[in-house]
């Protein structure tokens, strides 16, 4: 279902533990609110892959540090020149804390 702006519709769905978050466009506005949901609702770890991977990857780090009077903790790992296939695969390959299912997400 896509709404008027042709933008998807994300519902009220809680994140995996476990995300890949796919960025074809690179860092776009929206990742400061995407990486406060993932907190929001415990994502323990994040995978980036696509334009700009490692630089997206060092923002969430710095949003979930802050100012460092209450940092989450949250496993993150960047892709460069990897198809999202293989990021996928990495996420998979993780165990103890972070094993189980993954989602795929995509930055717009």
């Amino acid at each position: 279902m896509l709404p008027r702006d042709g933008q998807p519709v994300r519902f009220l769905l809680p994140y995996a533990k476990k995300n890949v978050l796919h960025a074809p466009k690179g860092c776009t506005p929206a990742l400061d609110s995407l990486v406060s949901q993932f907190i929001k609702e415990g994502v323990i770890f994040v995978g980036v892959v696509g334009k700009d991977c490692s630089q997206i990857e060092d923002t969430i780090d710095e949003i979930c540090v802050g100012d460092g009077s209450n940092a989450y903790d949250m496993l993150t790992s960047s892709h460069p020149e990897e198809s999202l296939e293989q990021a996928i695969t990495f996420a998979r390959s993780l165990t103890g804390e972070f094993s189980g299912e993954i989602q795929i997400v995509e930055l717009s």
